[in-house]
């Protein structure tokens, strides 16, 4: 007869809504990066159409325009799943355990390792929020540069917007492994499993 001590520990349960995002974003995400950076091999941002290409096993679209069908049928995805969950996070109160306090900066300089991540984890997903913004932000500027002249002319130049727009998928990448390197420090790969099964 085992003890109940020696029964491994049970994955956590997470809300059907709480899945839902996660899975959208996502997929939504690997079709907007991937279909992005075929619009950008058509004209890199850097060094001009000479310029650093992206791989073909890396794109979606097969062409320019391909990229562009891709890419704006994804942001609506996207931009209204973010938008649900933004709506979600505050209608649940989930944002009290989710977003950043000044207590989170204080328990970064405790000895407490697993209160350490918790922090780590609110301060990491409280700073994506105005780089999901930047992109959205900026994409709308590239996507109807006359309809909201005001949004692009915040940018100064086109350049520097495409730059702009580029600069958030690395900052989307790395807060994703992070999140996913902080989840599995806090509750293991049971609670990234938990988010997806």
């Amino acid at each position: 007869m085992t003890s109940s001590n020696s029964k491994s520990p049970q994955t956590p349960k997470q809300a059907f809504l709480a899945k839902t995002f996660h899975w959208i974003n996502i997929i939504s995400l690997m079709i907007m990066m991937t279909s992005g950076l075929q619009i950008y091999n058509a004209n890199p941002v850097f060094g001009g159409r000479d310029g650093w290409e992206v791989p073909d096993f890396f794109l979606l679209g097969g062409w320019l325009a391909g990229g562009r069908h891709w890419h704006f049928a994804a942001m609506w995805f996207y931009g209204l799943n973010l938008l649900w969950y933004g709506i979600y996070v505050f209608a649940t109160r989930r944002w009290r355990i989710r977003f950043a306090s000044t207590r989170d900066l204080k328990t970064l300089q405790i000895e407490n390792l697993k209160r350490k991540n918790y922090a780590w984890h609110r301060l990491i997903y409280t700073a994506i929020i105005p780089v999901l913004l930047l992109a959205i932000l900026s994409g709308l500027a590239m996507y109807k540069p006359a309809q909201f002249y005001w949004l692009s002319g915040l940018f100064g130049d086109w350049q520097t917007l495409r730059v702009a727009h580029l600069f958030t998928v690395p900052a989307i990448v790395v807060f994703t492994l992070i999140h996913s390197l902080l989840a599995l420090n806090v509750g293991s790969f049971r609670l990234i499993k938990s988010m997806f099964v």
